[in-house]
């Protein structure tokens, strides 16, 4: 079965955006999608197989994709504590290095 999911007028652009990339390998250079069934003996019942493969493709490709993380500052109170948990461990280093002659 073949879907040309670039030209698809019945496809906004994102979700054909999305689809062309969930085809992955099944896209040819084209934007047409191959979707090959031969599970069954019945040409019929493999007709049926794969667009009950594109349909669930094109649902997938559908749904929006999740929002992205925001970065967050760190806390002003997690700031500090890392500074003086590394001043503590720079004064324990130094207090080493110097030798009493």
């Amino acid at each position: 079965m073949r879907f040309d999911a670039r030209r698809s007028p019945s496809l906004p652009d994102d979700v054909s955006v999305r689809l062309q990339k969930l085809a992955g390998s099944r896209l040819t250079q084209d934007g047409i999608i191959v979707i090959i069934a031969q599970t069954y003996r019945s040409q019929e019942r493999n007709r049926a197989e794969a667009l009950d493969r594109l349909v669930a493709m094109i649902r997938e490709a559908a749904k929006p994709p999740p929002p992205k993380r925001r970065p967050t500052k760190p806390t002003k109170g997690s700031t500090e504590r890392r500074l003086e948990s590394k001043g503590k461990r720079s004064e324990t280093k130094r207090l080493r290095s110097e030798r009493p002659e």
